[in-house]
């Protein structure tokens, strides 16, 4: 499948989410589905994923993955598959816009950490594969890693009792490590000293054996790849930590290097120096644990109360709401049930008063009673018809009204704003050459004052026999260059005029000429092209009539004012005109 069929699959995937009525699980299987496919089929690449981002796919995933689990009761399998695909599709190569990575990525890590703790708090299996495509997501995105280590779902994953999942955690941040050795240099300090700690706290709290070891391989990785020595003096109790209770366990030789670091002049193949630690440090480091287990157990117990708390009250609260819906549902009910009675009674009371009446009259007034309640009812149904006709009327002869109204407040208002202009201008005028117009006396002050001005206030460098010398040279010059401009253009003329006649002298014979030789016949005046047009076709004319009508003219020049035959095609310029 080449890349355009993946982009019109994409397009039509796109589509098919916005449509309306399409349940939790339709929306899984259709991409679930998809992404397989394309995932099947070759590298995702970055064009591919951009489509995936604009066409709204990804974000259709995130939604799914983050929905509570009353939406996603049974479908936990297909959503841990779907996080996989998803982190596949995103941790390919090449450049994202700032969306992509600023808003898209942080959503599907929380969706993702979220997918976890859901997983786990049912004791699913599939909570390997979400961590697993958390793992795949963050080599790729290594600027993710804060924004895992301060997430609250991580931290309810470290809470977590069970040793696998706190294995598989430390394992994840082993094999991320290990696939990119750029991984750790990419990671601020703070970011670098939540995982130490993360791996510390494993140590300090767990027993088991495979957790401590992967714990001290990360920890060795760590500083493999970077200088951790300024991060691991901060930890005091974790040389006594290790040599206390992590000996003995199966990876001495781990626990030994490790211990090596924290204290580089120790020799760690001296069987004597693990035993030698002073009280000061061992109470230490009890302390440390002490305080770490109990600040653990109390973080524990102070967010399942409040988790029960709010569960509880939400569960009484949606209790309380539904019950108020069901009481307004019955009222109205109740209401709706109370009202059509009451109108069937009216109207079977007035059938039986009705009825009475029409028992009491006499049997030749029952007839006439009869038209008169029907011509009442006419007169109240076409009075409503009237009523109702000459209302709509109104309304339409009202809405044409104030048309007409704001068209002439608009013709209005602008020829007002001209008036103004108008008197305005004329004001400005009547300041400057008074009331009646510049006047002969006017116009003589006016020069006047315009001399005593110039005489008042000479130029100082230009004297007025300059301007008027340099004025008649200018105009000289000007002359000569509209002469000599004449001249040329008459030269121009006469040259081409030259050209055209020895072309047309030494132009071969109609049955000699070829297309190439059509263009240098060509006049480039519009007037010349249609005179000649006209008389090619007047000529194409004549030759087409017959021999009788011809005798007029022996020249052969004779034309028709009306002729009989049609014309099927001219030749003008070498080309054929229909």
């Amino acid at each position: 499948m080449d890349e355009e069929a993946k982009m019109k699959e994409v397009q039509e995937l796109g589509v098919l989410l916005e449509a309306p009525g399409l349940g939790v699980k339709e929306r899984l299987y259709l991409l679930i589905s998809t992404l397989q496919k394309l995932a099947d089929h070759g590298e995702i690449t970055s064009r591919l994923l951009s489509n995936l981002h604009r066409s709204g796919v990804l974000p259709n995933c995130v939604t799914l993955l983050s929905l509570g689990p009353r939406h996603l009761q049974e479908h936990w399998s297909e959503c841990a598959t779907l996080a996989l695909l998803i982190s596949h599709c995103c941790s390919c190569e090449g450049s994202m816009s700032a969306s992509f990575q600023g808003l898209l990525l942080p959503s599907l890590v929380d969706s993702l950490l979220s997918l976890t703790c859901q997983l786990m708090l049912r004791a699913e299996s599939d909570y390997r594969m979400a961590l697993e495509s958390l793992s795949l997501l963050l080599r790729r995105h290594s600027h993710l890693t804060a924004h895992v280590l301060s997430s609250i779902h991580y931290e309810r994953i470290q809470m977590c009792d069970d040793a696998t999942v706190s294995l598989l955690c430390i394992q994840m941040w082993i094999h991320i490590c290990k696939a990119s050795r750029d991984f750790l240099a990419a990671l601020s300090e703070d970011s670098i000293l939540l995982l130490l700690n993360d791996a510390v706290g494993q140590l300090a709290v767990s027993s088991n054996s495979s957790v401590g070891g992967a714990c001290i391989r990360l920890i060795l990785l760590m500083s493999d790849q970077l200088d951790l020595k300024p991060f691991l003096h901060g930890f005091k109790g974790l040389e006594s930590l290790l040599a206390k209770d992590w000996h003995g366990r199966g990876f001495d030789s781990d626990v030994n290097k490790l211990i090596h670091q924290l204290r580089p002049h120790s020799d760690p193949t001296d069987p004597t120096r693990k035993y030698q630690m002073s009280a000061e440090c061992v109470r230490a480091a009890c302390v440390i644990q002490a305080a770490w287990r109990s600040y653990l157990a109390r973080r524990r117990v102070k967010s399942l109360s409040g988790a029960v708390t709010t569960l509880q009250r939400r569960f009484r609260a949606r209790k309380r709401q539904q019950q108020q819906q069901k009481i307004a549902q019955q009222l109205e009910e109740e209401l709706k049930f109370q009202m059509r009675v009451r109108r069937q009674q009216a109207r079977r009371r007035f059938h039986q008063k009705q009825r009475e009446l029409l028992q009491k009259l006499p049997a030749e007034q029952v007839q006439w009673f009869l038209q008169n309640c029907e011509q009442r009812a006419a007169v109240i149904i076409q009075r409503m018809w009237r009523g109702f006709r000459v209302r709509q009327h109104y309304q339409a002869t009202l809405g044409r009204t104030r048309t007409r109204q704001q068209a002439a407040r608009t013709l209005q208002r602008a020829v007002r704003r001209f008036l103004k202009r108008r008197r305005t201008a004329r004001a400005q005028l009547a300041t400057v050459f008074g009331q009646n117009g510049l006047t002969d006396t006017r116009r003589v002050e006016l020069k006047k004052q315009v001399e005593e001005y110039i005489s008042n206030h000479p130029s100082p460098g230009v004297h007025f026999q300059d301007c008027q010398r340099l004025h008649d040279d200018v105009q000289r010059r000007l002359q000569q260059l509209q002469v000599s401009d004449d001249q040329k253009r008459v030269e121009l003329l006469l040259i081409q005029t030259n050209n055209y006649l020895d072309l047309l002298q030494e132009a071969p014979a109609l049955s000699d000429i070829t297309a190439a030789d059509v263009p240098s016949f060509l006049s480039h005046s519009g007037t010349i092209a249609a005179r000649a047009r006209q008389a090619h076709n007047a000529r194409m004319l004549v030759d087409r009539l017959p021999w009788w009508r011809t005798l007029r003219d022996s020249s052969g020049s004779a034309q028709m004012e009306n002729p009989e035959m049609p014309i099927e095609g001219l030749y003008v310029g070498g080309q054929q005109q229909t």
